[in-house]
């Protein structure tokens, strides 16, 4: 697969103990992007962060259950990502996405073996 230089960056921040479909959001919505064809999307887990009811979410040491913010980023072509969207309605039921340019610079896979 190969992404034009011109793409766009999905971002969705959501908290880690969201779910949807009776399983971890963060999952559901990689798995449905990987479905869907998208050119791929990473997780990543913040140790600190608040969003719309501005409570704070932590990873110190005493607070180790506490829901975490996750942060699900997704890069391809916008008319992907906006076939991709109409999901996202469905499944976010609280949090905070946007979409930006992005340049691709280089985009490259493993030979398979």
């Amino acid at each position: 697969m190969t992404l034009p230089e011109d793409a766009c960056l999905l971002r969705i921040f959501i908290g880690e103990g969201d779910k949807a479909e009776g399983r971890p959001l963060y999952q559901l919505l990689v798995e449905k992007a990987r479905a869907q064809g998208l050119a791929g999307a990473t997780v990543l887990r913040g140790f600190l962060g608040f969003g719309g009811s501005s409570r704070v979410h932590t990873a110190k040491i005493l607070r180790l259950s506490e829901d975490l913010p996750m942060v699900v980023e997704i890069v391809d072509t916008e008319e992907k990502i906006q076939k991709f969207l109409p999901q996202l309605d469905e499944l976010i039921t609280e949090g905070l996405v946007t979409l930006e340019k992005a340049r691709v610079i280089t985009y490259r896979a493993r030979p398979p073996k």
